[in-house]
């Protein structure tokens, strides 16, 4: 097993929580609204190894990462892949800094396999290539673009009546892309990794990322996984929000390994 350098800002813990037994009761006292301030770091509350196998035989182990504080109160998670300790020591000596993809949870293709979008390959592809390199994989509670599970499928059935992926959401009476990515940074912000190589073809990742305070130093484009359900949902990513695609460059979904 390698022996991994030295972090050298190591993530920041949650202090125990003490209960004290047998409290006094205190006096009743009115009600006074307190405006509490955001908290703008999170804290790692658990960091636990999980061994990773896909469908195709591909194999590796995470370091999974939860958090206290994140902003959204969302139930996030950061995998540590490959060799994550060294690459954030490299990233600190001024070398090469960690490859990262958030990827925003999506059941339908990540789960069963949908081809109407491309995010279940990308989910594996990233896995394996951060895991060859050292980085991390941001899962992000985001389904759908931020609507959640049962207005997405509403939109599904929008786009089969002609509307594009963006059109349904807005006549739904959502945004085009609700994802927000601060919560993304809080969590790269706790482990340390403040300047980042980000692997996806989203210029909103970058540009939110780093108003939140990560410094992008590359974006590395994804594979492009094509097929005949989704060839229009990709044409209009790259048409209407500029999405970095070669459509021309498509990998078979059955290359991965």
């Amino acid at each position: 097993m390698t022996t991994s350098c030295p972090v050298s800002a190591p993530p920041r813990t949650a202090s125990p929580r003490i209960v004290a037994p047998d409290a006094l009761p205190l006096p009743e006292t009115p009600a006074v609204p307190v405006l509490a301030a955001a908290p703008t770091d999170a804290l790692v509350r658990t960091r636990v190894r999980v061994p990773l196998e896909f469908a195709d035989g591909y194999a590796t182990t995470a370091d999974v990462f939860t958090f206290d504080g994140l902003l959204d109160g969302r139930e996030h998670l950061l995998l540590g892949l490959g060799d994550w300790e060294d690459a954030l020591g490299r990233a600190a000596a001024g070398g090469e800094a960690p490859l990262v993809r958030p990827h925003s949870e999506c059941l339908t293709g990540d789960v069963f396999g949908s081809q109407r979008c491309d995010c279940g390959p990308q989910l594996r592809e990233a896995v394996e290539r951060i895991a060859g390199t050292g980085g991390f994989l941001l899962y992000l509670r985001q389904e759908g673009r931020g609507i959640g599970l049962y207005a997405k499928l509403d939109a599904y059935a929008l786009q089969d009546a002609g509307l594009d992926t963006y059109a349904a959401n807005v006549a739904l009476g959502r945004g085009e892309d609700e994802r927000d990515y601060r919560s993304a940074a809080q969590m790269l912000l706790a482990l340390g990794a403040g300047r980042i190589r980000l692997l996806s073809n989203n210029p909103d990742k970058a540009a939110q990322l780093e108003s939140h305070g990560v410094a992008v130093a590359e974006r590395v484009p994804t594979g492009v996984f094509l097929s005949e359900a989704n060839v229009h949902y990709l044409t209009v990513k790259r048409d209407h929000t500029a999405h970095t695609l070669d459509l021309g460059q498509a990998v078979s979904r059955t290359s991965l390994s």
